[in-house]
């Protein structure tokens, strides 16, 4: 890092450009040469206004060196004057409803947060007992409970979107306890262990603001008044007063859903992505794109591979280095698969999902179809490896040779310590346009990650939930039209694709209730 200050410093100079201070922004690995891996760093400088101006006009200005101003976050926005008539109700406490929560907290807002499942240490009793016993509660598991379903995944905090929120984010995770490098990796994640008590402490924080987190709280309706305004929300613990409803109710609240749109929320269909996770030895994964270099210094091998053909692709999601794949089912007879991974990403395989691509002309475009077509293949995953959450299984060699029936032998199931797992034949719980763009990817990342279709990679199904099939709409403000203080939010209103960029949306939604209303 030093190193890389120094001539970042030198560049400047050369440049004619007069830097404030310098920081690392970024580290990334560049594998590209198995025989001399290196770190990338990009640096943050701050600038005089001459030296902004002069590469506005010049972006080349650094030679060799693309330099790209960023602006800082936004401030948090003046208070608003309408009045508020009871206190905001945030529904869901994952990543979306957690940074609204605190955001609006933090202002002075009198926030409630109603979470169906249990606080962290109950809720991880609860998935301890599932993983281990199959015995599910379906308001407290993978998907539903204290930090939603991302804290039961690798903690990653990678984003595609280009918001100057994000490393607020960043920064706000640091804040609950999680390791600073996050705040420079090019690919930052947390891990499960650290999530958990990461989530506690943002629980607490609340509590300590004057908020509420109740937990065992399950919205049931919405109550309106006549032009259309939430003035209250019925919960299985009773009625409760609501100046404005944040729904942050993550990609699996089905039945949320189904009463949004009797409330007459409009809910549109969307595409989405369907698969199952492939799991490696990471020994050989880190082989593959690092070659002999120093693990100890760079850390486990990640990978990120897409392949398109027209509309339709296959990407690999979720990649979780040193991880397990775990049962993230949240109903009965439905089987559904996703990958995790502790903070030290230590254990003995590399998995991720291979999903592709689910358009709305496959199941005709209606948002209750899309819950239909992946419940269809949870219901076929579930029933073909004979039920009691038990998994199915299929060797990378069976699946594109249309065989099955060969053991694990190398990669063994890391499903429930390989103890629910049964031996079947994916094309027949896939649809077929899905295993046909599967066997494409196989064979294209292959050329990329070499070993990556070795017969003895081993297939665990079904992975159904990478997103919600839906979305919510709202318009200007964030809000539902029509009910101007109803704001959907995160990934289970269609608004986000990950643990960053739901917590982003989260912000927005919060800074919009700021800006419009003044603390009750």
């Amino acid at each position: 890092p030093e190193e890389a200050l120094i001539k970042a410093k030198k560049k400047l100079k050369q440049a004619g450009l007069n830097a404030s201070s310098l920081s690392i922004a970024k580290r990334s690995v560049d594998a590209r040469k198995k025989t001399d891996v290196t770190f990338v760093y990009s640096v943050s400088a701050t600038l005089d206004e001459a030296s902004a101006a002069l590469i506005r006009k010049k972006p080349q200005v650094l030679e060799g060196i693309r330099a790209v101003l960023e602006e800082s976050a936004p401030p948090q926005p003046e208070k608003g004057s309408a009045e508020l008539r009871g206190p905001v109700v945030v529904v869901g406490f994952g990543p979306c409803g957690m940074f609204c929560a605190l955001e609006l907290a933090r202002a002075g807002y009198n926030v409630t947060v109603v979470e169906r499942g249990d606080g962290v240490e109950e809720r991880k009793r609860k998935v301890d007992l599932f993983l281990e016993s199959g015995t599910l509660d379906p308001d407290c598991n993978v998907q539903f409970g204290a930090g939603g379903a991302g804290t039961f995944s690798d903690g990653k905090l990678v984003t595609r979107i280009n918001d100057p929120l994000g490393q607020s984010v960043l920064e706000a995770f640091c804040d609950l306890g999680a390791p600073r490098s996050i705040l420079t990796l090019a690919r930052p994640h947390i891990g499960t262990d650290l999530l958990l008590g990461i989530v506690k402490n943002a629980s607490d924080e609340i509590a300590r603001l004057g908020g509420r987190v109740l937990y065992r709280t399950k919205l049931e309706k919405i109550l309106t008044a006549s032009d259309g305004r939430v003035y209250a929300i019925e919960t299985n613990a009773g009625q409760m007063p609501c100046g404005a409803l944040v729904l942050a109710i993550g990609h699996s609240a089905r039945d949320t859903y189904k009463m949004l749109l009797s409330s007459g929320a409009e809910l549109v269909g969307k595409d989405f992505s369907v698969g199952a996770r492939v799991e490696h030895l990471q020994s050989d994964i880190d082989r593959a794109l690092y070659g002999d270099a120093d693990l100890s210094i760079l850390g486990h091998a990640e990978y990120s591979l897409s392949y398109r053909e027209g509309d339709r692709g296959v990407y690999s999601f979720c990649m979780c280095p040193g991880g397990e794949v775990i049962c993230s089912s949240s109903a009965d007879g439905e089987l559904v698969v996703n990958g995790m991974s502790n903070s030290a990403r230590d254990g003995r395989t590399a998995n991720a999902a291979i999903a592709v691509s689910v358009l709305k002309s496959d199941y005709g475009g209606d948002p209750m179809k899309a819950i239909a077509y992946q419940r269809q293949i949870e219901r076929a995953a579930f029933a073909a490896a004979g039920g009691s959450f038990t998994a199915p299984i299929q060797t990378l060699g069976d699946f594109l040779s249309g065989k099955s029936g060969s053991a694990p032998a190398r990669v063994r199931p890391t499903f429930r310590k390989g103890k629910a797992v049964a031996l079947c034949d994916l094309h027949g719980i896939l649809p077929p346009h899905v295993t046909a763009f599967m066997e494409k990817g196989f064979a294209r990342f292959e050329r990329q990650i070499e070993g990556f279709a070795a017969p003895d990679a081993l297939l665990t199904g079904v992975e159904t939930r990478t997103s919600a099939p839906l979305r919510i709409l709202r318009g200007e403000g964030f809000a539902v039209k029509g009910h101007d203080n109803l704001y959907p939010g995160g990934e289970g209103a269609g608004y986000a694709g990950g643990i960053t960029s739901a917590a982003v949306d989260g912000l927005r939604i919060a800074r919009a209730i700021i800006a419009r209303y003044k603390p009750s």
